[in-house]
């Protein structure tokens, strides 16, 4: 008996990298796979829909049950597809792997408003459109079972780069903030379901971490472990999917390697009531000392740059 006998998933970009690597690993635990991915390049552009076929092969080779849906996961009809999809083929749907995005870095000083937006579009809309018709199917299922918990996780992809503020990257670094918080706002939503919602950060060898700056933090080593290899993901969203996480939501969990990090939220530095209304002065006598012998950006919000 496998983890996830009887579950299905979908698993959005998972034609290639991280997505792959999960629908391979929630199909080995049991799970009958929806693999999801339009098949466009790095930078978001083109289509192919070998990829996804690939992957439904090699999950059938496995043994397990898996078809390719290649719909746009940030078109609003082209998400609700994507979940008829799981429905119409497996019965139903318990488990969602957002993973489907794609990077064009730049600095904000040179960069165009579709750079900006596509970005947007693919990671924090795509992330939306296909929780809110996830959620739609569990929110029927609920009223079918009067009421019953159901079996439900969201699995949403960001990245450490909206805590580092990376540079070079504000459009992917503001997408990977917008994912965060709308999960942890869709984790109180979904907790009347009895279902959970969390958010991985992967640090993995992607077709995103093999071009540019860092790429050479990623590369392949030519002997030993490889630290980020995307196998390594793999295990992290498996668990998460599976019942022995029934009790886990609201949470940000990174993986890499052989490591394992969990955040906590955010505690305030500095909470100071005054005695009477903020002036110019005032604040200064309060948060002038405070910041005084901090250094800008290295000492402020942002984790330091990995």
């Amino acid at each position: 008996m496998g983890l996830l006998d009887g579950k299905v998933a979908i698993v959005t970009g998972a034609g290639q990298g991280l997505g792959r690597v999960e629908a391979l690993e929630l199909a080995r635990h049991g799970a009958s796979v929806v693999v999801n991915d339009l098949g466009t390049a790095a930078d978001g552009t083109g289509a192919n829909e070998a990829p996804a076929r690939s992957v439904v092969a090699e999950i059938e080779a496995l043994g397990g049950k898996a078809v390719a849906a290649f719909g746009d996961v940030a078109d609003f009809e082209s998400a609700a597809g994507i979940v008829r999809a799981a429905v119409d083929a497996f019965g139903g749907l318990h488990i969602l792997v957002n993973n489907a995005g794609f990077s064009r870095d730049g600095m904000l000083v040179k960069m165009e408003d579709a750079q900006f937006w596509d970005v947007m579009r693919v990671h924090a809309k795509g992330h939306f459109c296909m929780m809110r018709h996830t959620l739609a199917h569990w929110r029927e299922a609920a009223k079918a079972a009067g009421g019953s918990p159901l079996y439900g996780r969201l699995i949403s992809t960001a990245s450490d780069a909206f805590l580092m503020g990376n540079l070079g990257q504000p459009n992917y670094a503001a997408a990977k903030a917008a994912v965060t918080y709308l999960t942890m706002s869709a984790a109180r939503e979904v907790q009347r379901y009895g279902a959970t919602a969390n958010v991985i950060l992967p640090r993995a060898r992607t077709r995103m971490t093999s071009t540019g700056p860092w790429s050479g933090i990623f590369a392949r080593p030519e002997q030993g472990f490889d630290t980020f290899a995307p196998e390594h993901i793999g295990p992290l969203v498996a668990w998460l999917a599976s019942p022995l996480a029934a009790h886990v939501s609201g949470q940000v969990i990174q993986a890499w390697g052989k490591h394992v990090r969990v955040y906590e939220r955010p505690r305030p530095s500095l909470d100071h009531e005054n005695e009477s209304e903020w002036t110019v002065e005032s604040l200064e006598k309060v948060l002038g000392p405070f910041f005084a012998g901090k250094k800008p950006v290295d000492d402020g919000f942002l984790l330091p740059m990995a």
